[in-house]
C-alpha cells in the first residue's frame, strides 16, 4: 500500500499539470519510499516498529542511513508518526492522522486499477476564471483539479467524463474561494466537433501510456530469488504504481486508444502484488521479530 500524500510541486508552467506531477513523483526520495513501506507493512498492523528495522529495509532499497533518519524525523514532524523509547532504542507508531492518510491513499491506490462502470456518455464541464496575475492561485487550482482527474482543453475550461466528480470539484472551488467565478455543466457531447480531439487537447495520453509501458518493461519477468528480494521488489512495485492515480485521468474505455497499456499494467500490478504479498509480509514479520 502507499499513501496519497501530495507534496507541494513547483509551478509546472503551461504544460499538463498531471505530467508535471509525474516528473515530481519520478524523483524517488527517502521519504516517499518510507511512506510506501509504512503503508504496505506498518498500516495493516498495530505493533510499533524499531528504527533499525526501517533503516535496514530502506538500506535494501538503496537509501543511506542518514537519509533514512531524516525521512523518519520529517514524517514525525508532519504528525504521521509518533515515537517512544526503550532504553537507547526508539520505536515508531502511526498516529491517527497517519493511519487516516495512509488508509485513504491505500483506497485510492488499490481502487485505481479496478474496472470502471459503463460510461453513460455524459461530461462534467467546469468554467473557472482566475486572472493571470494570480499565478499561485492558478497553480493551486490546476494542481488540485488535475489530482481529481480533470483535464483542461483550453484556459479556464476543465472537464471530466465522470459527472460524479462534481462534488469533489465543488469542494476544491469552495476551498479556493472561487465560487463567484465558476460555473459547471453536465451533459452529452454535442453535434459540433469530435470527442477524440477534445480528449487529445485535455490530456496527453501518449505520455501516460509511455509511463505504463515503462512500468510493464520494468516489472515483466521479475523473479526475486530470496525473501529479502521479494520484500524489496514488492516495495518497488507499489512505489512505482502509486504515481498513476496522479497521472492517469482514468477515462472510460470508449475514450482510450486501442490496446491501452494501462489495462495491461494494472493486470501486471495485481498479479505480482498477489504473488509476492505473503512472502514479503512474512519476511517483514521476521525482521520485526528479530529486532524486538
Amino acid at each position: 500500500m502507499s499513501t496519497g500524500t501530495r507534496e507541494t510541486a513547483s509551478d509546472p508552467g503551461p504544460g499538463h499539470p498531471a505530467l508535471s506531477r509525474r516528473r515530481e513523483l519520478g524523483q524517488t526520495s527517502a521519504r516517499s519510499l518510507l511512506l510506501t513501506v509504512l503503508g504496505e507493512f506498518v498500516l495493516p498492523r498495530s505493533d510499533p516498529v524499531w528504527t533499525q528495522v526501517l533503516i535496514d529495509v530502506l538500506a535494501g532499497l538503496g537509501v543511506e542511513q542518514k537519509s533514512a533518519r531524516q525521512a523518519l524525523a520529517r514524517t514525525a514532524a508532519e504528525g504521521l508518526l509518533s515515537s517512544d523509547r526503550a532504553g537507547r532504542r526508539v520505536r515508531w507508531s502511526l498516529t491517527e492522522s497517519g493511519r487516516r492518510l495512509l488508509s485513504a491513499g491505500a483506497a485510492r491506490i488499490y481502487g485505481f486499477g479496478a474496472a470502471s462502470p459503463p460510461w453513460d456518455g455524459r461530461w462534467l464541464v467546469v468554467l473557472v476564471s482566475v486572472p493571470e496575475s494570480r499565478r499561485q492561485l492558478r497553480h493551486r487550482l490546476r494542481t488540485r483539479l488535475a489530482w481529481a482527474g480533470l483535464g483542461s482543453p483550453s484556459p479556464g475550461v476543465w472537464l471530466s467524463p465522470d459527472p460524479a466528480k462534481q462534488d469533489e470539484v465543488a469542494d476544491v472551488i469552495a476551498d479556493l474561494e472561487l465560487d463567484g467565478v465558476t460555473s459547471s455543466f453536465v451533459g452529452t457531447f454535442g453535434a459540433i466537433g469530435e470527442q477524440p480531439e477534445v480528449v487529445a487537447q485535455a490530456w496527453d495520453l501518449a505520455e501516460v501510456e509511455a509511463a505504463y509501458e515503462e512500468f510493464i518493461a520494468e516489472f515483466s519477468g521479475a523473479e526475486p530469488a530470496t525473501p529479502a528480494d521479494v520484500l524489496a521488489h514488492q516495495i518497488h512495485l507499489v512505489h512505482a504504481w502509486r504515481r498513476f492515480p496522479f497521472l492517469d485521468p482514468k477515462l472510460p474505455g470508449e475514450l482510450l486508444p486501442r490496446q491501452w497499456a494501462g489495462a495491461r499494467a494494472a493486470a501486471l500490478f495485481e498479479t505480482l502484488h498477489s504473488r509476492w504479498d505473503d512472502e514479503a509480509q512474512q519476511h517483514w514479520h521476521r525482521l520485526v521479530s528479530s529486532v524486538s
